[in-house]
């Protein structure tokens, strides 16, 4: 069902070409910009942004959008969302999240709870982690990623914008918009990192 309800945010049927777009800061490019632009379904991630008029670096276009309830909104995160798909994780209801929605959330915006059963504990288990045990789990962005590879497997992933397929050793984020924050004691980025580098190399997913 979750294939369906994306595919119909797509751009085009049937879906033929996937992006996830992590917010990492990006140099400007109109090439990597127009490859992710022209993917029939964008998933972005948490407090991401969208490009400025006459600079093109990650494109403008978002279908899904996959977050937590801890996102820092930006200005486009709910720019245009009578089009969107909302798809928020919940891996912290496994120990000591509450099941409170943000106090901003628009009242007549929908969103689709993602089960950690089918989510946040099998991908916690392919990159060696127990979440059910310990408050341990991937970031937001690996788990729109590997969301998009499960739903259309048949379909190289483009990824752009994921800062620990480079630098899985950092202990902070830089965003493409807003300050830098740690990067979560829950999180192994190296881990995630070495997960999609796998993807890259098996050619199920390549990177903008």
């Amino acid at each position: 069902m979750l294939r369906e309800l994306c595919a119909a945010q797509a751009r085009s049927r049937p879906v033929r070409s996937v992006a996830v777009v992590g917010n990492q800061p990006l140099e400007p490019s109109g090439e990597r910009a127009e490859a992710i632009d022209s993917c029939d379904l964008v998933f972005r991630v948490n407090g991401f942004r969208l490009d400025d008029p006459d600079v093109p670096c990650v494109g403008t276009r978002t279908d899904v959008v996959v977050f937590n309830r801890g996102v820092r909104a930006t200005p486009w995160f709910l720019s245009g969302y009578r089009s969107r798909l909302y798809l928020m994780v919940e891996p912290g209801r496994l120990h000591w999240e509450t099941g409170d929605i943000p106090p901003w959330w628009p009242g007549d915006l929908g969103f689709i709870s993602m089960p950690n059963a089918e989510l946040t504990i099998p991908i916690s288990a392919e990159i060696g982690v127990d979440a059910t045990r310990d408050p341990h789990w991937p970031t937001t962005g690996t788990m729109a990623a590997w969301t998009a590879r499960r739903l259309f497997p048949e379909i190289p992933t483009l990824l752009a914008g994921f800062s620990f397929l480079d630098d899985p050793d950092q202990d902070s984020w830089n965003h493409a918009y807003g300050d830098p924050s740690p990067v979560g004691v829950e999180h192994a980025i190296r881990d995630e990192g070495a997960m999609m580098r796998a993807w890259v190399d098996d050619g199920v997913a390549r990177r903008a």
